[in-house]
């Protein structure tokens, strides 16, 4: 509790919770011409910084277990934005890489930042700042 007597936990779990769903709704205007959702849109990021990758890393750098990216990337792969291939060196493990289709969405997908960013307004410092303290949290 704080001086005034309120929750600080509950309070700092309602604003990041509140902020991450403003920032996912934000998204989705601009996404939507893209033919992507947020989650998507997060995938199609992550490929475009290294690719391939396999299912189970893609998913830990994105805090999503495997019931939620194998859905989702079933999708991107109907959706001909990804490829889903058996690792050859180890049939056990998945690998998810970009198709053409796929890499051409990427100056978009890179735009989406500075649109968001515009709508926001925060200032460089500001974000490396909140950045920091989100990743000191995570």
């Amino acid at each position: 509790m704080d001086s005034d007597g309120h929750n600080v936990g509950t309070e700092i779990s309602f604003a990041l919770y509140s902020a991450a769903n403003r920032v996912a709704r934000m998204h989705k205007p601009i996404l939507k011409p893209l033919g992507l959702t947020f989650p998507q849109y997060l995938v199609i990021l992550e490929l475009l910084g290294k690719s391939p990758l396999v299912v189970g890393a893609l998913g830990s750098r994105l805090d999503m277990d495997t019931g939620t990216i194998t859905p989702l990337l079933k999708r991107l792969d109907a959706a001909g934005l990804v490829t889903r291939t058996r690792d050859p060196a180890d049939e056990r493990r998945v690998m998810v890489e970009l198709t053409p289709r796929g890499r051409a969405l990427g100056p978009q997908v890179l735009g989406v930042t500075a649109q968001i960013k515009a709508a926001c307004q925060p200032t460089a410092s500001d974000l490396d700042d909140l950045r920091r303290r989100l990743d000191a949290i995570r």
